[in-house]
């Protein structure tokens, strides 16, 4: 059976109930998800915590699109990070044989879902204000935030379809 491949999720049109501003959000997290379980696939789960030439591994950048959604979605709704949130943050790549390459595919794709959720409900109008990023106040905006959440999930996509080659390559 022939499927036809779809263009990149920019080039599909409009999200429903995305506002316009945030379209470009929304489809850098739509392509992100769709990017991770295709990269993913085939990739053996014993290779998950393989770090080639001591970069990072697949399963770091999959914990990582997780805890940096999680971060810019706090700081977008002028909040501090928890305690939690800091744990996670030094927990990202470090090795835990218990978890699976299932599990990591899993909870990327589930926070990606929960941030395409939260969009409809920013209102536009909030988008250019003022959010301080960590204990300096490093200044940034709602839509500065979100953005970077969707930027840096897709460089981490682009960083983890590397490693996954070269690990893949080396096995």
């Amino acid at each position: 059976m022939h499927t036809e491949k779809l263009p990149e999720a920019w080039l599909r049109g409009p999200v429903a109930g995305i506002p316009a501003l945030l379209q470009p959000v929304a489809h850098a997290l739509i392509q992100s998800r769709e990017e991770i379980r295709n990269y993913t696939r085939d990739f053996p789960g014993n290779l998950l915590w393989y770090r080639p030439a001591g970069r990072a591994s697949v399963a770091f950048h999959l914990q990582h699109i997780c805890g940096v959604i999680d971060r810019m979605l706090t700081y977008a709704e002028g909040k501090s990070l928890t305690e939690e949130q800091f744990s996670y943050l030094k927990k990202e790549g470090v090795m835990q044989e218990t978890i699976s390459l299932d599990t990591l595919v899993e909870n990327a794709e589930n926070k990606i879902d929960e941030m395409l959720q939260i969009l409809p409900e920013i209102p536009s109008e909030s988008l250019t204000e003022f959010r301080g990023v960590g204990r300096k106040q490093l200044p940034s905006t709602v839509l500065g935030l979100l953005f970077h959440a969707a930027e840096h999930t897709q460089r981490h996509i682009g960083q983890m379809l590397v490693s996954i080659s070269v690990v893949k390559e080396q096995a």
